[in-house]
């Protein structure tokens, strides 16, 4: 099929990974409709696609059921950092597990490919490190996390019943900590929290001891990660972890942000959130050999141009 003639679904595409995969498919000339319904992600995102002729936005949420035909459905709208799922955590719910039901209907009735932005929350806080897709995970069904973790959990179990009861062709993908321009200055995460606190010389704020360890993919690698994906054979349904295998504690993140942004800040040492997990590292054997992806940006690149973004965005 020609790509101008592929039409390309992107529930959640005004977010911060939405926008990146947005411009992406319309770079490589897909015709690309968004659906969001703004209460996490911004128009700003996505002003350099306004005037493209192959774009067009709905304002629209998914747990609302919709009908365009389209070949494609890549299923990112969540609200996914614990700030923004934890304001409203039953609509946090329904927006993975009706929203995923919604988009499976939409896929099955159109026999289109859909992927689910799936997260490595599904693993919890866990305990085998790192998480291999096998890994069943350590997750708490009744914290403060788990209306992500578990609505998360929840819409791969809808993906694989709609895979082997309707034959519908999924991809699963389960992305693990991503960082880079057009995350919101408000995002509450680690990445974003530190930068803006180092910008403003203000304290910059661990939670813990600050040893428990992170992995930061940069967004420009996932995307590759995300197409790759979308792009293999149809056997390959994943779920596949996506993120970067270099691992750090919060407090070599603060040393390497404090370094990039000249800042004055000092620590600010606060108790750990509840089941918020000591260590998070994927193990990307699968995605190395199934999908020829590994991630090629490094911290110290990355935080370069992340630092770069907010600077501007905080003029």
């Amino acid at each position: 099929m020609d790509q101008s003639n592929h039409r390309v679904l992107i529930t959640g595409g005004a977010g911060f990974l939405g926008s990146h995969l947005t411009k992406r498919m319309l770079e490589q000339g897909y015709s690309v409709i968004v659906l969001d319904d703004l209460s996490t992600g911004s128009l700003k995102n996505l002003a350099e696609c306004k005037d493209n002729e192959n774009f067009t936005f709905m304002e629209h949420d998914i747990i609302d059921p919709i009908d365009l035909d389209v070949d494609w459905i890549f299923n990112f709208a969540c609200p996914a950092s614990p700030v923004h799922y934890q304001k409203d955590p039953v609509r946090t719910t329904k927006t993975s597990v009706l929203g995923a039901l919604n988009m499976l209907e939409l896929a099955k009735k159109h026999g289109a490919r859909i992927m689910q932005a799936s997260t490595s929350e599904v693993y919890g806080d866990p305990l085998e490190h790192p998480q291999t897709e096998q890994y069943r995970g350590h997750v708490n069904p009744i914290g403060i996390r788990a209306c992500y973790d578990e609505g998360k959990r929840c819409a791969e179990s809808l993906f694989f019943d709609y895979h082997r009861m309707h034959n519908v062709d999924i991809k699963v993908i389960r992305i693990f900590n991503t960082y880079g321009p057009n995350m919101d200055v408000n995002d509450g995460r680690v990445v974003s929290n530190f930068i803006i606190q180092a910008l403003q010389n203000e304290p910059l704020t661990v939670y813990g001891d600050g040893t428990q360890t992170r992995s930061f993919c940069y967004v420009d690698d996932l995307i590759n990660g995300i197409i790759a994906m979308m792009q293999s054979d149809k056997e390959i349904t994943g779920p596949i972890n996506l993120g970067n295998c270099d691992e750090f504690t919060v407090l070599d993140l603060v040393k390497h942000v404090k370094s990039f942004t000249d800042s004055s800040s000092v620590i600010s040492f606060k108790p750990l959130p509840e089941d918020d997990p000591t260590q998070r590292c994927p193990d990307i054997t699968q995605a190395k050999s199934l999908l020829g992806w590994e991630p090629k940006v490094d911290l110290k690149h990355g935080l370069e141009q992340t630092v770069e973004y907010f600077a501007k965005e905080l003029e």
